[in-house]
């Protein structure tokens, strides 16, 4: 069976591709070997989202006496409840998806998908029966899976990787959590949070190292106050396995120690699935474990693209999708514009919230700008401090000499949400008076960004 547009993986790159190539009037294929959604919906970024507000529902409740609320009787997680309704969101997820699928008359072919020359792809399904489709344009998305160590190998019973750790059968006691990215942090912050003893322990001076300094400061206060255990600078170089415990030998400045734990937790980022493919066969260039693309996901070989986690650039699941869309658009002759990558939005969603934009205060120094650099903490927030959470600020940083908004870096309740008005600004070129003379609602968080801009150009009124 040939179509114009067949995509290998349906997480947010590829169905998002096959949405917009189906809009466009392309007959459209998807090849999934698992649950439609892929990684993101089924074993990412929404189950791992309804686990963390089961924890935010019970850290609510653990706190209602602040509120002015008596809560009768003692407070339980009921972990095996909690794990049922993430993997209940991600199912209901999934079969949204499904139904996007039958409303633009998309194709879905299960199965295991190797690429051959003269744009054709084998599928071999659950019986082992192979086919042969043919694309104009065949579009890689098949993202990328945990990364793993040499020395902290998984075995899915005391060193984990993220998936496990979404169903774990029962509450660990006690767990390591190695890595401080988003997927690190954000079990990390759940795992604690519902009571197991949790020892976050990040490689690299800072956790969520690639966020501005003092946003990762203040992340890390937060964690301590709360009664985490963080350590930075820090290499978990052995975990051995004693009475069915787990003891990790940790290397940092001060020497080393051994840790035990229940659970150990492999969050050291993800590597992209472009093995067992088969490029070289079609011939497609890789460099450094990526399928090498131009701006609009083209390979080297005519009618076969890539998207996602399997070309460089953050692996998000919004990034993916914009890629695809871009990617299907230029097929068609829209004339789309390349993807700034120097606007992706960045959320780590534990509590306090972290989202950022653009340069660190660092990073535009090194660059060669003359900062203007402004913060409002919620501590003066009227919003803030009537919900209860005046942990955090927001942190923006404007070229001085031309108001360019190099930065914005938020910390704080719910600010992923907020997060959007700056890449929007970003894009259009927004200048920080605009934003100023922009009337924000009050009282809200967001009326926060207003502060924090006028603060870079000494105009701050609530500070």
């Amino acid at each position: 069976m040939s179509y114009d547009v067949i995509v290998i993986g349906s997480g947010p790159g590829g169905y998002v591709a096959a949405i917009r190539a189906a809009q466009l009037g392309f007959k459209t294929a998807v090849i999934e070997k698992a649950e439609l959604g892929g990684v993101c919906l089924n074993w990412g970024c929404i189950p791992t989202k309804a686990l963390l507000k089961s924890a935010s529902v019970f850290k609510y409740l653990k706190s209602a006496g602040d509120y002015g609320i008596k809560v009768n009787g003692d407070m339980q997680i009921d972990f095996e409840a909690v794990v049922k309704r993430s993997r209940d969101v991600a199912g209901s997820m999934s079969k949204g998806i499904s139904f996007l699928m039958k409303k633009n008359k998309i194709d879905v072919i299960v199965g295991i998908a190797h690429l051959m020359p003269e744009k054709k792809i084998s599928v071999t399904d659950g019986q082992g029966q192979q086919k042969i489709y043919e694309g104009k344009h065949i579009i890689i998305a098949t993202g990328a899976r945990a990364k793993e160590l040499d020395n902290i190998k998984p075995d899915g019973k005391h060193i984990i990787s993220y998936r496990k750790a979404m169903t774990l059968d029962k509450q660990p006691e006690s767990m390591i959590v190695v890595g401080s990215g988003a997927i690190g942090t954000e079990f990390a912050y759940f795992y604690h949070t519902i009571g197991t003893k949790v020892t976050l322990v990040e490689y690299l001076p800072q956790i969520v190292p690639f966020e501005d300094e003092e946003i990762s400061k203040q992340l890390e206060r937060s964690f301590k106050k709360s009664g985490m255990k963080v350590k930075t600078a820090a290499a978990v170089t052995a975990v051995k396995i004693e009475n069915n415990k787990c003891q990790a030998t940790i290397q940092s400045k001060k020497g080393e120690e051994t840790l035990e734990a229940d659970v150990v937790l492999s969050a050291v980022g993800v590597t992209p699935n472009i093995e067992n493919i088969r490029l070289e066969e079609v011939g497609i260039n890789t460099e450094n474990g990526f399928i090498v693309t131009d701006n609009f996901y083209k390979t080297n070989v005519d009618g076969y693209f890539a998207i996602g986690d399997v070309v460089k650039g953050p692996a998000l699941a919004h990034v993916a999708s914009a890629e695809g869309i871009i990617c299907v658009e230029n097929m068609a002759g829209k004339n789309p514009e390349p993807l700034d990558y120097s606007n992706i939005p960045s959320c780590t969603y534990c509590f306090p919230e972290v989202a950022s934009v653009g340069m660190t205060e660092k990073a535009a120094i090194e660059a060669g700008y003359d900062v203007k650099v402004g913060k409002f903490p919620f501590t003066a927030s009227g919003k803030a401090t009537a919900a209860g959470h005046k942990e955090g600020f927001i942190k923006v940083i404007f070229d001085a000499k031309y108001g360019e908004w190099l930065g914005a870096h938020f910390i704080g309740d719910n600010v992923t949400e907020m997060i959007a008005e700056a890449v929007v600004a970003r894009k259009l070129e927004t200048t920080g008076h605009e934003i100023i003379k922009s009337v924000h609602p009050h009282p809200t968080l967001s009326e926060s960004i207003m502060e924090a801009v006028a603060a870079a150009y000494g105009e701050v009124i609530h500070i």
